[in-house]
C-alpha cells in the first residue's frame, strides 16, 4: 500500500507515448524519413535506378515511384517541397503575392514599357544626364526639318511683327510734339495712336500664336516619328501641324490668359502658373483631353523633377532672347528714332530685325525639344511607355 492516490490515467505501454508527450497532439510523421535527415534530400540515384541504362533495373521501380512519369509518385500526407524554408501559398514575408518567373522587377521587354535605350523617353532613374542626352539626339536627328519649321512658324512671324510695330511706333512723333509744345499736355491724338498700336500688337500676337501652334505641332510630330525610325518629311509635318493647330492655339490662349491674370497678382502667381501649365501643350497633342488638369497633376506629383527641367528650358530661352533683344535694340537705335523716314535706314532696320530674329532660333528649338522631352519623362514616371506608343498617340 502507499499514501499516494492512484493515477487517473493508466500507465502507457512500451513504445506508446505518455500523456505529456508533445508529439501526441501533432499530426503527420513524427520524424525524418528512414535513412535521411530532415530537410536534406538523399544523395545519389534512388534505389533500383540504373544510371548506365537510364531506366529501372531488373527488380523494377521501388514502391512509390511512377514509371509513367519517370518520377516519384505523390508524397505522403504532410510532406512539402522544399523540405525546409518554404512558405505555403499566401504566407511568408510577402503574403498574397505570387512568384512569376522572368526578368527582375522594373524591367520591361522592348515594345511594352521602359527601355533604357529609348530615344524619346527618359526612363526613371536616368537623371538629368539622360534627359540632356535625348534632347541632343532629338536635335541631331531632326534639325533638317526642325530648323525650317521654326524659321517659318516662329522666327519669320516674330520678325514681321517687330517690323510692323517699329513702323507704327508713334513715340518719335510724340517726342517731337513735346519738344515744340510749350504746354505739358499729352500730344495730339495720343489716345487714338496708342489704341491703334495696341490693337496691332494684340491682333498680331493672336495671329502669330496660331502660326506658332502649327510649328509646335509639326515639330513634335517630327521628333516623335523620327524617334521610332518613321519618315517625317517637312510637308507632311506642316500638314499635321495645320490639322492640330486650332485646338492647340485655343488651349495656348487660355493658358496665356491664366498666366497673365497670375502676373497681375504680384507676379509670383503668374510664375507658378507658367511652370504648372508648362505641360499643357504636349498633353493636348498626345492625350487630347484635359491639358490644364493633367499639367497641374504632373507638376505637383513630381514637383522637383518637372521644376528643374522647365527651369533649365526657361533659363535657355531667357538668356538667348535677352541677347537677341539687346542686339536688336542697339542695332535699330543706330538708325534714329524714326528709321522708316528714308529707304536706306528702313532697309537697315529690317535687316537688323531679321538677323536678331534668326539669332533667337536656338531659344525656340530649346523650348520645343526641352518641354517635349520633359513630358515624355513625366509619362514614364506614371506608367510604362515608349516612343512607339507615343507616336501612335500623336497620330
Amino acid at each position: 500500500m502507499t499514501d499516494q492516490p492512484p493515477s487517473s490515467t493508466p500507465p502507457s505501454g512500451p513504445g506508446e507515448p505518455g500523456p505529456s508527450d508533445p508529439t501526441q497532439s501533432q499530426p503527420g510523421p513524427a520524424g525524418p524519413p528512414p535513412g535521411g535527415e530532415p530537410g536534406v534530400p538523399p544523395a545519389g540515384p534512388p534505389p533500383g535506378w540504373d544510371p548506365a541504362q537510364g531506366a529501372w533495373g531488373a527488380g523494377g521501380p521501388p514502391p512509390g515511384a511512377d514509371p509513367a512519369q519517370g518520377a516519384w509518385g505523390p508524397p505522403p500526407q504532410g510532406w512539402v517541397f522544399p523540405p525546409t524554408g518554404g512558405y505555403p501559398p499566401g504566407a511568408g514575408p510577402y503574403g498574397g503575392q505570387q512568384w512569376h518567373p522572368g526578368p527582375p522587377i522594373g524591367w520591361y521587354p522592348p515594345g511594352y514599357g521602359f527601355d533604357p535605350n529609348d530615344p524619346l523617353v527618359t526612363p526613371p532613374g536616368a537623371g538629368i544626364g539622360g534627359w540632356f542626352t535625348r534632347c541632343g539626339e532629338a536635335l541631331r536627328r531632326g534639325w533638317r526639318q526642325l530648323v525650317p519649321i521654326m524659321l517659318l512658324t516662329q522666327v519669320l512671324p516674330a520678325a514681321v511683327l517687330s517690323v510692323i510695330s517699329l513702323g507704327l511706333d508713334p513715340s518719335a512723333t510724340w517726342a517731337a510734339e513735346v519738344e515744340t509744345s510749350s504746354t505739358a499736355a499729352l500730344p495730339d491724338n495720343f489716345v487714338a495712336e496708342l489704341a491703334g498700336l495696341l490693337a496691332v500688337l494684340v491682333g498680331g500676337s493672336l495671329v502669330i500664336g496660331l502660326v506658332q501652334a502649327i510649328g509646335w505641332a509639326a515639330g513634335s510630330w517630327v521628333i516623335t516619328r523620327q524617334a521610332v525610325g518613321q519618315p517625317a518629311s517637312l510637308d507632311s509635318a506642316l500638314r499635321y501641324g495645320l490639322r492640330r493647330a486650332l485646338g492647340l492655339w485655343g488651349w495656348t490662349l487660355l493658358v496665356s490668359l491664366l498666366i497673365g491674370i497670375g502676373v497681375c497678382f504680384c507676379v509670383l502667381p503668374g510664375i507658378y502658373l507658367a511652370f504648372a501649365l508648362s505641360m499643357a501643350g504636349p498633353v493636348y497633342l498626345f492625350e487630347r483631353h484635359n491639358p490644364i488638369g493633367r499639367s497641374f497633376r504632373m507638376f505637383h506629383d513630381r514637383l522637383g523633377l518637372l521644376l528643374g527641367r522647365v527651369a533649365l528650358v526657361a533659363l535657355a530661352v531667357i538668356v538667348v532672347s535677352f541677347v537677341a533683344s539687346a542686339i536688336e535694340g542697339f542695332g535699330t537705335a543706330a538708325f534714329g528714332t524714326d528709321p522708316f523716314a528714308s529707304a536706306g535706314t528702313a532697309v537697315g532696320a529690317v535687316v537688323v530685325i531679321g538677323v536678331t530674329a534668326v539669332l533667337a532660333l536656338p531659344a525656340h528649338l530649346a523650348q520645343m525639344i526641352g518641354l517635349l522631352l520633359t513630358y515624355t519623362e513625366q509619362r514614364a514616371h506614371e506608367a510604362p511607355v515608349n516612343a512607339a506608343g507615343l507616336a501612335a498617340e500623336l497620330g
